[in-house]
């Protein structure tokens, strides 16, 4: 594994389904298929806010989801010979049409069917280019997505200081003892490399290896709080223990805006080192498993999370609030009221992504995360 998904970085609790859970699913014996659907995904399509309705709509077919703990570690079930036990697969961006389709463990969506709704999403995901493939084939559905880049207390930061300096906020000795480092490793990496004015998703190699290690060394040292559990950190974010968070954005955020705590903001930088961005997006993809033995209550789920009920449910569920592209359909976006607005941020969402860059496999992700380590360890 080169690198591991967003929701590793962020080690979310996740609902996880054990394979003995699965029963017969796992089985080399499969019934007819039209009567079963396999859901292999990231926490909230496995909801029973997502996941009871369709079997409503479906009472004769028997309907299983497994949430995963990293994308590498769901795509290499495919990889494993589960082609033939799942039929969706839901993970980030890049991983569809960089492995997944070359590798013959998803296939085309039905682009009469599918491209309808991409008329619908908010504009920047209108003909999105990762939910195709090179050969033009429409590969995956975008729905859940977010910036992730550093979080504030604005009583303390404003949002328009924050955004200005950017991830040099941290490295002010100001800040010393004034903020806490979330320990999404990962995520952590690609952070120190913008901090250090380093492209994450390039090759890191030679002098560039000595700043990062600087660098990292830097941000640890000058830490409060190291911790992986956010609302641990939000916690201290309030009481006034920090004032800021190292790795974070509108999914850490949004549980204590929506209680209430509207000081602590996802922050995304007006600047940064690659393009000029300074921030890092996330954004979901889901996509049929190319089984041997399909079944054709996968897409109908596929087109089912669409609708404007099972949008907004997938978006506000499991603990961890995040916008959808579907809110470009009025009938989504009329499903959300101020305060759930508030609380994902969507009056900045549209020019925090237009910040941020895509998310991608961490090139040099085996040597960064070794330094990285020591200077934790430190």
């Amino acid at each position: 594994m080169t690198s591991l998904s967003r929701r590793q970085f962020m080690h979310r609790s996740a609902a996880l389904t054990g394979a003995a859970a699965l029963g017969p699913l796992a089985s080399p014996a499969f019934a007819a298929r039209n009567d079963q659907m396999n859901v292999l995904c990231w926490e909230g399509y496995n909801s029973d806010e997502v996941l009871g309705p369709f079997r409503s709509a479906n009472p004769s077919a028997t309907v299983r989801a497994e949430s995963g703990t990293s994308d590498p570690d769901m795509i290499n079930k495919l990889r494993a010979g589960e082609i033939k036990v799942w039929d969706l697969i839901n993970v980030n961006q890049p991983w569809a049409r960089d492995q997944l389709y070359p590798e013959g463990l998803i296939k085309p969506l039905n682009k009469d069917r599918f491209m309808p709704h991409f008329d619908k999403m908010l504009p920047e995901f209108a003909n999105y280019p990762l939910a195709f493939a090179n050969d033009g084939e429409l590969i995956g559905m975008p729905q859940r997505y977010g910036p992730f880049s550093f979080v504030v207390n604005t009583d303390v930061i404003s949002r328009e200081t924050a955004e200005d300096q950017g991830w040099n906020l941290f490295l002010d000795p100001k800040m010393k003892d004034r903020y806490g480092v979330l320990t999404y490793d990962n995520w952590n990496v690609i952070h120190m490399c913008l901090t250090a004015g380093l492209n994450p998703f390039a090759p890191v190699e030679g002098g560039d290896l000595e700043t990062f290690k600087s660098t990292a060394e830097a941000i640890f040292g000058g830490s409060k709080l190291l911790t992986d559990d956010l609302v641990a950190m939000n916690t201290a974010l309030i009481n006034g223990e920090i004032d800021a968070y190292f790795t974070g954005g509108t999914y850490t955020a949004s549980p204590a805006r929506f209680d209430g705590a509207t000081n602590v903001r996802a922050i995304t930088p007006n600047s940064g080192p690659v393009d000029g961005k300074g921030g890092v997006a996330w954004i979901e993809l889901t996509s049929l498993v190319n089984n041997p033995d399909p079944s054709d209550l996968a897409s109908d789920f596929l087109e089912f999370v669409q609708t404007p009920d099972i949008a907004k449910a997938v978006s506000f569920t499991e603990g961890t609030y995040n916008p959808v592209c579907q809110m470009g359909n009025p009938d989504v976006a009329a499903k959300f009221d101020a305060e759930e607005l508030n609380a994902i941020q969507m009056d900045s969402l549209a020019e925090e992504m237009a910040r941020s860059l895509d998310y991608e496999v961490v090139s040099s992700y085996g040597a960064l995360i070794d330094i990285y380590t020591q200077a934790r360890r430190s």
